[in-house]
């Protein structure tokens, strides 16, 4: 039996070294992505390469092992790849650089310590390396596999070269690869400590102690809410950057079987062809194992309350509860190599949502509302010395409402991912950004709004190039059980000015002229419950709080506002009553209508429970 005692120390050190990594990291690199977006991930893997570490996703160890077997590594070994198609699953796109270094006791692997992240340029196409229009993955950037980076503590120097000279930014990601190499090297030092000072054996013991905790909790907790039955739902990306925008389907069809011990069946049969542009994603490797503990986190929504649900961390003990059926290749899951993946976010984020749709028929509605899509915005030129720069973040968006609050606002889907700060990016940048708030009723309507977006205005002080990887610009995030779709991703440029014009989702160079405002505008969570159900004091706090607009109140609340501020009860009520029965019966899942732009005109409600 595990000493209890023990158990605690080991799990605290993980958790420890984690952070120790993470820190570092942040502190040490130079590119904005990295350093001020925070777009990077840490995780503790053992030597049977299981994850270990739950409070954000990572990487795979298995291709590295796959190539470099255990027993020929050394101590001060460091690892590289960002090679999509020979990560295992573990990499989407090429600017995702992965760092993983074997820890040594006594002379053996015992664990591995590993830092992926995404990085500002690997080369390729255009600044950024994700070139909305890309048809093959060569036109992405530099692929690396596997390679031996670090020998025995002596860089390759001559890989260095080679990677910085393929980069627009060269000093930036020779700085971040010495700062995530350095980092994960120390993180190894820490937990060979840890196997000092306890011995193998026991560490080891507790690994498995706390892999078996995570299978047994989410079985216990979680998955015994999902009734036995078969759920099937479906989202669309809406545009592949190459073809005109489409409905490019991903499906999960969710069975839980009696007596098969909590196993879940997840079927991605149905999803789309592979693209012709990037938003492909290479999930069918390794058993689907990285997908799995992808999509994982979206059953923590099952949990008895919020509280507990921010308790439960996933890690590798999730992978044994789950079994992943795939379609043959050549799909959106399944490409077949050299397909271009640079925006695979697109289907990856898509499919969280897809899994909570299913889930939501499968418990009654006791999920959230669709949540927010990743989409990367920035600006490219020279500064006033003629020194190319590249300015690129990762701007969030609503959650979507949930069965019991609103859903949150400009938050990221990528943990601890974060804005760049306004006084930084002024510093650095020719641009002025002159508003950076909530972006007005664009949170779905519902008992529970959904999350508002964010709205941006920058200034440009000199001509420049904008670009943009986005997605959710046609197709909104869906509203549950009554809720409304939240407000779509929207650019435009010189606004009101004589200028004006809106920019497509993905561009990866709009020129943009000295003194005109790009205005961004991000998605909306979708809303959970009936609108019209949402209590009238609610409606006016959103009002006061600037969340939501007099018309918005009146549109999409029926509440009505006297011209001191007052709500007008009366008509209010006459109102409600009026709404309710324009409208007939309730939709379970609404996706606002944008879908019935690319279904053809199909409803835009899309389906009932």
């Amino acid at each position: 039996m595990t000493n209890p005692v023990l158990l605690e120390i080991v799990e605290g050190t993980l958790t420890s070294v984690e952070r120790e990594v993470e820190t570092a990291i942040a502190r040490t690199s130079r590119s904005p992505m990295i350093r001020d977006a925070h777009d990077f991930r840490v995780g503790i893997h053992d030597a049977r390469l299981r994850k270990l570490t739950g409070r954000s996703y990572s990487a795979l160890v298995h291709p590295v092992v796959r190539d470099y077997p255990i027993s020929g590594m050394r101590p001060g070994d460091v690892f590289f790849h960002n090679d999509v198609y020979l990560s295992e699953g573990g990499i989407g796109h090429l600017p995702d650089l992965c760092v993983t270094v074997p820890v040594f006791h006594d002379g053996a692997v015992v664990a591995f310590v590993q830092a992926f992240g995404h990085h500002d340029d690997i080369g390729g196409a255009c600044p950024g390396s994700m070139p909305s229009g890309a048809r093959s993955v060569f036109e992405e950037g530099l692929m690396v596999p596997p390679i031996r980076l670090w020998d025995a503590g002596v860089p390759n120097e001559a890989a260095l070269k080679i990677m910085t000279r393929n980069s627009r930014m060269p000093d930036s990601l020779a700085a971040d690869l010495d700062a995530e190499c350095s980092a994960c090297l120390m993180g190894a030092r820490r937990l060979a400590d840890l196997f000092a000072r306890y011995g193998r054996a026991d560490v080891e013991d507790c690994f498995d102690a706390v892999i078996d905790h995570t299978t047994e909790t989410f079985r216990r907790e979680l998955l015994s809410k999902i009734p036995d039955g078969t759920y099937t739902w479906e989202d669309f990306a809406e545009h592949d950057g190459v073809d005109e925008p489409r409905l490019h389907r991903q499906r999960i069809t969710l069975t839980k079987l009696p007596d098969d011990g909590g196993r879940l069946i997840i079927d991605f049969d149905g999803t789309g062809p592979q693209a012709r542009g990037p938003i492909n994603h290479c999930g069918d490797y390794a058993d689907g194992n990285f997908l799995k503990k992808w999509l994982a986190p979206v059953l923590r929504n099952l949990a008895d309350d919020p509280e507990r649900m921010a308790e439960l961390d996933v890690n590798e003990g999730v992978v044994p509860l789950i079994e992943m059926r795939f379609p043959p290749p050549g799909t959106l899951l399944t490409p077949v190599f050299p397909a271009p993946t640079n925006a695979r976010t697109f289907v990856i984020l898509r499919l969280l949502g897809v899994l909570t749709g299913a889930l939501a028929k499968a418990v009654e509605g006791r999920m959230p509302a669709d949540q927010e899509t990743i989409r990367y915005t920035g600006v490219h030129g020279t500064d006033a010395a003629g020194l190319p720069y590249l300015m690129r973040e990762v701007l969030g968006g609503g959650s979507g409402g949930r069965y019991y609050a609103d859903g949150e606002d400009t938050i990221h889907i990528v943990p601890d991912s974060r804005n760049i700060p306004v006084e930084f990016a002024e510093a650095r940048w020719p641009f002025r950004v002159e508003k950076l708030g909530l972006a007005v009723d664009s949170g779905g309507p519902g008992r529970y709004r959904g999350g508002l977006g964010y709205e941006k205005h920058i200034r440009m002080l000199r001509d420049a190039d904008f670009m943009s990887i986005a997605d959710r610009s046609i197709l909104a995030c869906w509203g549950v059980n009554g809720g409304r779709a939240g407000r779509p991703f929207e650019v435009v440029i010189d606004p009101g000015g004589p200028l004006e014009r809106e920019v497509g989702a993905l561009a990866d160079a709009e020129p943009v002229r000295a003194g005109e405002v790009i205005r961004i505008r991000t998605t909306g969570g979708g809303g959970w419950g009936d609108p019209l159900e949402r209590p009238i004091e609610d409606v006016v706090r959103d009002l006061r709080w600037g969340k939501v607009s007099l018309s918005g109140a009146k549109r999409d609340y029926g509440v009505v506002m006297t011209a001191d501020g007052v709500v007008n009860l009366t008509v209010t009520s006459s109102l409600r009553e009026e709404m309710r029965w324009l409208r007939g019966s309730e939709p379970f899942f609404d996706r606002g209508p944008g879908f019935a732009r690319l279904a053809h005109g199909a409803t835009m409600y899309c389906d009932w429970l």
